[in-house]
Formats: structure tokens, C-alpha cells, sequence
């Protein structure tokens, strides 16, 4: 029996829980996910009522009940992030809350989606307790979070340039300059162009939530360690619901090869809304072979946050003047994409 389907018999050993609730604590990609939900269903291990899933009797004598008296949980306070913010950094989430109200409308075709505005801040919280804040000059590749602006109203670095490809969030950044005294830097870029050079090894951090196909992922990795300086911070975020590990590995060999070490993967740091408007990135229900009840709010979809660190000087494995041809939608392991259905 396969990792997904143990480990969703063990939760419901526990207690009922509904499909959202089931889907927020596992550790597989959503294809997997979902395969092992309805072939448990159709096998008669579990089943559903009054919209919780619970086991059958059938599925209880799958079951070892050894270790059901051992109990354990993530961190209520953290969520697991490892880091609490308190002080000046409540603060500016309160102001970031405000500023970001009227942030453009994710675009289905850039498949943009932005994080929680708490856990925006507790990125930032997380990399001043590495000392990777205070005058450091920041590229941020891609900006739906607008960590831009979180990072500015720490008034802590002392450079910050978003790369993005959307225009409407270099007008929106413009527009948060003028209204709140910032300084942030925006320039039109698409990662699979050329590399500008004066880019190439000018900034102390790099920070970037890339797409998630094998060829987006490196796009964005290699772009952004390419302009780090010697001994350079990168932080990015990579989920398990749309990444297999077969992608982790790939990243982690990418980020070795060019002379940088990973110091930190923490589960689940960032959690991302599924519906912006009318994009609703929650059809694949349709895929169910029960019925289920509307999300009541669970933030399932979740990044694990990513830091490294270069030992010394970065090595370019790809020529920055060269153009990259990416793919935008992984067909294999993405089933959130919209335009599936």
C-alpha cells in the first residue's frame, strides 16, 4: 500500500475528518493524493457521511493501532514556521494588510497566486534572524506577494528590484512608492529572456516563488543565483502538492552545481487562497468519485520556504546571455490548473 493511502488510513484512525481537512495534512502531490482518496473509497476502506470521512470496518483491519496513543502536532503558535514575530514586525503586517487591499487580481494566464499577507511577513521575520535584512540589496524574481513592498517597510535593505513579467504589478508598485514614500525598483522581465548583464552578480539576496515545471524551476533558480554576489542568500518557495520530490532532487543538484548549499527547508511555511475572483483553482474535485462539501476556508495549498546559502562565488552553469525555453504547466503532476477542466 502506497505512502498516500497509509497515511491517509492513519489520520482517520485518529478521528473522522473531512476531505479538506485530510488533504491540508498530507505530505504527497494532489495527483497522489487524490488517486489514493478514491481508490480507498472505491475499494470500501473509507467512506463518507454528513461530509466527514471516516474508515469502514473493512478499512480498520488495514490498520495497526500500535501507535494511535502517540500523539503529536505542529506547533499551534509557529504553524510549524520555526519563527514568531512580535514588535515592529506586527506593525508593518498591519500597514501590509492595508497597502495590499487593492493589489491586482491574479492572472490565470501568468498562473500567478499570492501567499497569506501573515506569512509574506514572517519571511521577512525569518530572514532578519539570519542577518540577511540590514543593508542588503534584494532581487526579488517575480513579485505576486508583493514581498517587495513587506522588505521596503522594514526600511531595513538598501535596495530592492522586482523582476516581473506582469506590468500591472510595476504599476502597482509605482503607485505604493508614491502613496507611502518607498523606494522600490521595478523592471519589465521575462525569465526565459537573456539575463541582463549589469544584473550578474550585483545583489546580496535573491528571493522568488518559481513555477513549478522542471524547466520554470530551473529558470528561476539559475536566474536568481546568477546575480548573486559572492557568498549570496537565496530563499524560494516549492510545494509537494504540485512538486514531486523527483522535482526537489533536481533543484537541490541544480543549487549544488552551482556552488550553493541549502540551509534550511521548512514544510508548509507559506499557505496560498485557491480562489482569486473567478479563478478557482479547486476544480479538480470534479475528479472525486464521492461528493464533497465546499471548502470552508482550509488553506491547504502550502510551500515549503527554501534557503541557501553560496560557498563563495556562484558558478553560472548556464550562459545568462542565453535565451530558455520554459514550460508553463506541467500536465504530469499539476492538477490544479484550470484549464484541465
Amino acid at each position: 500500500m502506497n505512502k498516500a493511502r497509509m497515511q491517509i488510513l492513519y489520520e482517520l484512525v485518529k478521528s473522522n475528518k473531512s476531505f479538506w481537512e485530510l488533504l491540508d495534512i498530507t505530505h504527497y502531490t494532489l495527483r497522489d493524493f487524490l488517486e489514493a482518496i478514491n481508490s480507498l473509497y472505491e475499494e470500501g476502506l473509507i467512506a463518507i457521511k454528513d461530509g466527514e470521512v471516516y474508515l469502514t470496518d473493512k478499512g480498520m483491519k488495514k490498520v495497526n493501532k500500535k501507535g494511535i496513543n502517540f500523539e503529536n502536532k505542529i506547533c499551534e503558535k509557529c504553524e510549524g514556521k520555526r519563527i514568531l514575530f512580535n514588535g515592529k514586525f506586527k506593525e508593518i503586517l498591519e500597514r501590509f494588510k492595508e497597502i495590499v487591499r487593492e493589489r491586482p487580481i491574479p492572472n490565470l494566464e501568468f498562473y500567478q497566486g499570492y501567499m497569506r499577507e501573515y506569512d509574506v511577513i514572517a519571511r521577512v521575520a525569518l530572514m532578519h534572524s539570519y542577518n540577511d535584512l540590514l543593508d542588503k540589496e534584494f532581487l526579488l524574481l517575480g513579485d505576486d506577494d508583493l514581498l517587495s513592498i513587506a522588505l521596503s517597510l522594514t526600511k531595513l535593505p538598501s535596495k530592492v528590484l522586482v523582476l516581473d513579467v506582469d506590468e500591472r504589478i510595476g504599476e502597482f508598485i509605482k503607485k505604493v512608492n508614491k502613496d507611502y514614500g518607498l523606494e522600490i525598483n521595478f523592471q519589465k522581465y521575462d525569465v526565459s529572456d537573456p539575463l541582463p548583464r549589469n544584473l550578474i552578480g550585483k545583489f546580496d539576496v535573491f528571493s522568488s516563488e518559481p513555477l513549478e515545471t522542471i524547466s520554470g524551476l530551473k529558470a528561476f533558480i539559475i536566474r536568481g543565483v546568477s546575480c548573486l554576489r559572492d557568498e549570496g542568500v537565496g530563499y524560494f518557495g516549492l510545494s509537494t502538492a504540485e512538486a514531486s520530490y523527483k522535482k526537489w532532487i533536481k533543484i537541490q543538484k541544480i543549487l549544488t552545481k552551482m556552488n550553493c548549499v541549502l540551509t534550511d527547508i521548512i514544510r508548509g511555511f507559506s499557505r496560498y487562497p485557491t480562489r482569486y475572483g473567478n479563478i478557482n483553482y479547486e476544480k479538480f474535485t470534479t475528479k472525486l468519485k464521492f461528493q464533497i462539501d465546499e471548502n470552508p476556508g482550509i488553506y491547504w495549498f502550502k510551500s515549503a520556504l527554501f534557503r541557501f546559502e553560496a560557498l563563495g562565488k556562484p558558478r553560472l552553469i548556464i550562459d545568462p546571455d542565453k535565451a530558455l525555453n520554459i514550460t508553463y504547466i506541467d500536465k504530469v503532476e499539476d492538477v490544479t490548473h484550470p484549464i484541465f477542466y
